[in-house]
């Protein structure tokens, strides 16, 4: 492995600790920085109630704002979690061409009632330049739930952000 490769590994590993560490404490301005301009998020391999697909930052931003309180219901949080904290673990990245990447990574979200559900992001990545260099942003994001607990603060979640 070059240098110039382990450095973009870790600034891939970087930006997805961002978007983890944005969406737990619902930081919307640094959550929909982890983005392309174009990007996707979308749930995959899910129920109709837990899908979601959205396209391009503002939307992104549009939803993540919504967790704070649905419009479906003021002041209404849309969990009953106290905390959120996804942990990352396994993280595959294979390069796809000198600006292009793919991961995948497993996760699992731990709240009040400790382990609440888990999945596994599969995500396309593209390097672009900012003012402080260059960047891996997610350019596509899928979201799989593989298991969630009978007692997950989640369950209605995605339904109250839509």
């Amino acid at each position: 492995m070059s240098p110039d490769e382990a450095l973009a590994r870790e600034c891939i590993r970087h930006t997805l600790a961002r978007y983890t560490m944005a969406g737990d404490r619902l930081r919307e301005e640094d959550f929909v920085a982890v983005f392309t301009d174009d990007a996707i998020l979308e749930s995959d391999g899910v129920s109709d109630a837990d899908s979601f697909h959205y396209r391009g930052r503002q939307s992104i931003g549009e939803w993540i704002a919504r967790w704070h309180a649905p419009p479906s219901r003021p002041g209404a949080p849309t969990q009953g979690a106290t905390f959120v904290r996804h942990h990352l673990a396994t993280s595959l990245i294979e390069f796809t061409g000198p600006d292009t990447a793919k991961a995948r990574t497993y996760w699992t979200a731990y709240t009040d009632i400790g382990p609440d559900h888990c999945g596994v992001y599969l995500d396309s990545l593209r390097r672009v330049s900012c003012e402080a260099g260059d960047e891996w942003l997610i350019a596509h994001r899928r979201v799989r739930l593989d298991w969630r607990s009978p007692d997950s603060l989640f369950t209605t979640a995605v339904t109250r952000t839509r």
